[in-house]
């Protein structure tokens, strides 16, 4: 038995080894330029042109003023008292805690 798994190990790396390997292919780069030092600044461009300003709307007149209403009669004089003065209280506070 220790036979037959020795010839079929063999059998197996001779049959593997005889495949063909593929080649290795290289692939051809592409060269990438590299850019080189800036140009000069260019020219400022012209300004544009201011663009026209619009119509101010017309104001219109202001009214006249109308006339001061007449001063009307002066009241009835009150009655003299009596001689007895009224003084009211304001409520007390309530006590603090």
């Amino acid at each position: 038995m220790k036979l037959q798994i020795l010839a079929a190990a063999i059998l197996a790396t001779v049959a593997l080894t005889a495949c063909d390997k593929p080649a290795v292919v290289v692939v051809p780069t592409t060269p990438v330029g590299v850019p080189g030092p800036a140009g000069p600044t260019g020219a400022t461009g012209d300004t544009g042109a201011t663009g026209t300003t619009g119509n101010t709307g017309n104001t219109g007149n202001t009214g006249s003023t109308g006339m001061t209403g007449s001063t009307g009669d002066t009241g009835a004089t009150g009655k003299t008292g009596a001689g007895t003065t009224v003084i009211v209280m304001p409520p007390a506070s309530a006590p603090a805690n």
